[in-house]
């Protein structure tokens, strides 16, 4: 297994950084990973799913959205939307470079995000959610004290996983604009909805409201008490390894 940094651009022309993780030997599928909100590819669980992906031949793309982690670009100026085309943006590249992306896997927002996403990738086969929220608009609550300020004033600082972010009003109101139950419905893709009943970051109610929205086919499993961001490495690895098993069948 090896892991090459690369750069693409992304949606806004920005240069995005990103990993590829490879199998030994040939691949026989092509993940594209989304990360969760103000998050990076770099996070510990990431890499973790990525090697337990390669073990089953499937080589992974994930990279920084635009704005964060060693991504280029501002932040403030970026939104739910643009995540999204930046998803549309990496596979654009994948397919070019290394084969376009046939699973789709989305951690927190990230999973909301897939789910969009994968209505503009005919090579999708398999999307799998990882603690996600049925709505973007859940990321809102981090916000809540702020909502007032950003109304009236257009913007606010708002402390995230210990960071100052800069967040606009453009930024709420996309989150309100997205009608999420739509894109669940009509994602004719095989889908996996993964999530822990002991998430304190996004309830299990939003995995519910995933399942019973989504057509088949259709699977849920438990994470039993793994956390929101999956720092318990065994959880992380079994992730992965059940992504590859569930998939094999629909590639």
């Amino acid at each position: 297994m090896a892991t090459k940094k690369i750069e693409f651009e992304g949606a806004l022309g920005e240069t995005l950084a990103a990993k590829v993780d490879m199998p030994e030997g040939d691949h026989n599928a092509c993940a594209l990973f989304a990360h969760c909100f103000t998050c990076s590819k770099n996070l510990k669980a990431v890499g973790n799913i990525a090697k337990a992906l390669n073990t089953k031949g499937v080589a992974v793309f994930r990279f920084d959205f635009t704005g964060l982690g060693d991504s280029d670009g501002s932040f403030e100026d970026t939104n739910f939307s643009s995540n999204v085309d930046d998803l549309v943006a990496a596979s654009n590249y994948m397919e070019k470079e290394m084969g376009a992306p046939s699973i789709l896997i989305g951690h927190s927002l990230g999973g909301a995000a897939v789910i969009q996403a994968a209505h503009r990738m005919e090579s999708v086969d398999a999307v799998a959610t990882i603690g996600a929220p049925s709505s973007p608009e859940h990321v809102a609550k981090h916000f809540e004290s702020k909502k007032e300020e950003i109304e009236k004033e257009g913007s606010a600082i708002v402390k995230l996983a210990g960071r100052p972010f800069r967040i606009k009003k453009q930024f709420l109101d996309d989150l309100a604009e997205s009608k999420m139950d739509d894109y669940i419905n009509g994602l004719n893709r095989a889908l996996l909805v993964m999530h822990s009943p002991v998430d304190d970051t996004v309830g299990i109610d939003n995995a519910a409201h995933i399942y019973r929205t989504a057509k088949h086919s259709k699977s849920f499993i438990s994470l039993f008490e793994a956390d929101h961001l999956l720092m318990d490495e065994s959880y992380s690895r079994y992730v992965g390894t059940i992504i590859a098993e569930w998939s094999s069948i629909y590639l």
